[in-house]
């Protein structure tokens, strides 16, 4: 069947830096489209980063320049490097895969606080 893990998520500090990383089993990674989403308590769930299987990259305003998404198809796995991490950027973070049917991680928890 069908797995997507994160990994990761923690405390940090304002201005700190988290790597997430989402592990795929069960599908052919290099056909999907991968992306990040959060939700925050309250919130919508919203995408945060989106890499296509081209390789082509999309960031959600509020994180433009600070967040990195990456992808390793040898591995199956995809990243969110995040930098000048702020108090807004607390969410749980869930890894999603993208292609004929959509798929969803358990997510990683993200706390951003001094």
């Amino acid at each position: 069947q069908v797995q997507l893990v994160e990994s990761g998520g923690g405390l940090v500090q304002p201005g700190g830096s988290l790597r997430l990383s989402c592990a795929a089993s069960g599908i052919t990674f290099r056909l999907y489209a991968m992306g990040w989403y959060r939700q925050a308590p309250g919130k919508e769930r919203e995408l945060v980063a989106q890499i296509t299987r081209g390789g082509t990259t999309i960031y959600a305003d509020s994180v433009k320049g600070r967040f990195t998404i990456s992808r390793d198809n040898a591995r199956n796995t995809v990243y969110l490097q995040m930098s000048s991490l702020k108090l807004g950027d607390t969410a749980v973070y869930y890894c999603n895969a993208l292609y004929a049917s959509s798929y969803w991680g358990q997510g990683t928890q993200v706390t951003v606080s001094s």
